[in-house]
């Protein structure tokens, strides 16, 4: 295969800024799983607007610090790495809880997890061998989405079981699909096949 052959379909100019208005947003959204738990296990585990504010910031900074970033033209080396490092801190913390009271299970978070390592670890693995860090993957992103709907929905409808297993299997089919897309995008990177 042509090592001219763009995998990202086209060619964006990344910098190696560290402080960007995006990357602040990426940064500000780690600070948030914390503060949701905190105030959800002290209040009795009683929702209370704070808590839905919180919430709501982590759902839309997810989208906004990509958006500022192609806006402002401030994609950047540092955002590849802090806006999926952010998610994931994110989901953990929120993921961990979630099963230390019982509204996920744990064996969920175990495959979450697992597959979370495994694709952190094929980036560092591209990092090392090519300089830089590759982007996310579209079905990744849609992932990530589905997984914070089932969040949302255990988190905020503890009643709504049908949902929760609706969602729950959604989650699992596109974690599974979205790994076998990062490991095809991992060993086409591996051969030489450029990329953002």
């Amino acid at each position: 295969m042509s090592k001219t052959f763009n995998i990202d379909q086209q060619n964006v100019d990344v910098k190696q800024d560290l402080f960007t208005w995006s990357n602040f947003i990426s940064f500000t959204r780690i600070l948030v799983a914390v503060p949701v738990v905190y105030l959800h296990y002290t209040n009795g585990q009683q929702i209370t607007p704070l808590i839905t504010a919180l919430v709501l910031y982590g759902i839309i900074s997810d989208y906004l610090d990509g958006y500022v970033a192609r806006l402002t033209n401030q994609v950047s080396e540092w955002g590849k790495i802090l806006d999926p490092v952010a998610d994931k801190i994110c989901a953990f913390v929120l993921f961990f809880y979630a099963v230390y009271i019982g509204i996920i299970p744990l064996w969920f978070f175990i495959v979450e997890i697992a597959r979370d390592a495994f694709i952190m670890g094929g980036s560092l693995y591209i990092q090392q061998l090519r300089g830089k860090v590759a982007m996310a993957v579209m079905s990744g992103k849609i992932s990530v989405n589905v997984l914070g709907l089932y969040w949302l929905s255990v988190f905020f409808y503890p009643d709504a079981v049908a949902a929760h297993e609706m969602l729950m299997g959604a989650s699992l089919a596109l974690m599974f699909f979205s790994f076998f897309d990062y490991l095809h995008r991992f060993n086409l990177i591996r051969k030489g096949v450029e990329f953002n």
